[in-house]
């Protein structure tokens, strides 16, 4: 099997005429992006050979790499199962495992799960906002009593009003029970602090995957969205909220 190369800025794809993208080599040297060689052998695949677009030499579609092969069938695979989350080649297709199954070509597939991941990130930075919102007022809430000698000058004033002492003396409590109060909120917002750290992460983790999605990383796009999806991230979030 020929090695892949990693890209370089200087090598143009025949085929798409642009920078290669996931380069792969054909068995004659050729450089291709590895979706435009996956998409010419589709075209190809209807006469049954293989052969370079630049040169005409033939190839094997081990070129693409092991993860565009099927191990049972050592063929190139050409499809996702959602059920299964297998790349599927076309031997894979005609059992009758899979003829329920929905399949998407690995171009929509991928197209597809880039969307997902895309629209999921972009919800749950919707989420973080409203929790770095709470965790902000729970800051000012726990800086409050900090500053509020207002109680003291209100005590001044009720004290040259001739004010009964019973009424002075809710002052220095009213004051108690707010220093009283400062655990509690350093509570809240320890517990905001480690949802906005874990949803940052998790957010981050979508996004770099949504840019660097191919096929061999279609499962673990698939498990992503199935293990933080919505349903599963509102208990946690509404547990956070609960604090409030």
């Amino acid at each position: 099997m020929v090695p892949l190369y990693k890209d370089n800025e200087e090598d143009i794809c025949p085929i798409c005429l642009d920078l290669v993208k996931e380069a792969v080599r054909t068995d004659c040297g050729h450089l291709f992006c590895r979706m435009c060689l996956t998409q010419h052998m589709d075209k190809a695949s209807v006469s049954g050979f293989l052969l370079c677009p630049v040169c005409r030499k033939p190839y094997s579609e081990g070129v693409l790499g092991d993860g565009y092969i099927c191990f049972s069938h050592q063929k190139r695979v050409c499809m996702f199962c959602e059920a299964s989350r297998h790349l599927l080649c076309v031997e894979c297709l005609k059992s009758p495992e899979h003829q329920t199954h929905v399949e998407l070509s690995i171009e929509n597939a991928i197209s597809h799960y880039k969307e997902r991941l895309t629209r999921r990130s972009r919800k749950l930075r919707k989420d973080l906002g409203e929790l770095q919102r709470l965790k902000a007022q729970e800051e000012r809430m726990l800086h409050a009593p900090q500053v509020d000698w207002g109680s003291y000058r209100l005590g001044a004033e009720l004290q040259s009003q001739d004010q009964t002492t019973e009424q002075l003396k809710v002052l220095p409590q009213h004051r108690l029970d707010q220093q009283e109060n400062q655990p509690a909120e350093a509570v809240k917002i320890f517990h905001f602090s480690e949802a906005v750290t874990q949803l940052s992460s998790l957010i981050s983790g979508l996004e770099r995957m949504a840019k660097e999605l191919d096929a061999r990383t279609l499962k673990d796009a698939s498990d992503l969205l199935d293990r933080y999806d919505p349903l599963s991230l509102c208990p946690t979030l509404e547990d956070t909220c609960r604090f409030t």
